[in-house]
């Protein structure tokens, strides 16, 4: 029985990167207390996309980050903003005037 293409075409499978760029293995486990972390928090919800499991994923993706293991990326590519831990950020000019001038 033969296995392959239909028609007998066999070609090389040529792989094609992840659209973000590599994606290299954490050899040395840097991060493995994150993703850990992160994989239990799955299990236990199913793997639906929980609040908190995406606090941990959000920490897993920083730890790589911190050690060179991906790019450099913003939270909202992403799609991990708003999540729980954090607190709205007040910019500069939100924030109220202290008046100064208090005789």
């Amino acid at each position: 029985m033969a296995s392959g293409a239909p028609g007998g075409n066999f070609r090389a499978w040529t792989p094609t990167p992840p659209e973000r760029g590599s994606f290299p293995l954490d050899h040395f486990g840097e991060c493995t207390e994150q993703m850990n972390s992160y994989l239990k928090c799955l299990k236990v919800t199913n793997n639906q996309n929980s609040p908190n499991c995406r606090v941990l994923a959000k920490q897993y993706l920083r730890c790589r980050m911190d050690n060179q293991l991906m790019d450099e990326s913003n939270w909202e590519s992403l799609g991990l903003i708003n999540l729980p831990d954090e607190k709205p950020k007040l910019q500069q000019e939100d924030k109220p005037e202290q008046n100064q001038n208090t005789r």
